[in-house]
């Protein structure tokens, strides 16, 4: 498994529209059979900062997520949405083991 957060600062006008694009992708994300789980949370003290926690089942996943029509929509609409450059930072589960991070069934639809 490979876990990735994706930090983002958005513009302050941009706060719903950035919500709204990220949700769509996040729905149609999680459909996908290389992603666990794929997590759109905002900051509570600055409404302008999100984090997107990205759960893969291999380090090949992130790459065949990014070729996804709907990662391809999320990318170009949000694009000029972003206060500065969006980051990640990668990381590997220690707990709970490989299943514990699955959703559940009703979630995926």
């Amino acid at each position: 498994m490979l876990i990735v957060h994706v930090l983002v600062h958005v513009k302050p006008d941009c706060i719903d529209a950035f919500k709204n694009a990220s949700l769509e992708n996040a729905r149609h994300s999680i459909q996908e059979p290389g992603i666990v789980r794929f997590d759109v949370i905002q900051q509570t003290d600055d409404p302008t900062r999100f984090v997107l926690i990205e759960i893969y089942r291999t380090v090949e996943a992130p790459a065949q997520h990014k070729e996804t029509a709907h990662y391809v929509t999320w990318r170009d609409t949000v694009a000029e949405m972003m206060a500065e450059p969006r980051t990640s930072m990668k990381y590997v589960p220690l707990f709970p083991d490989d299943t514990g991070w699955n959703y559940p069934v009703e979630m995926r639809g």
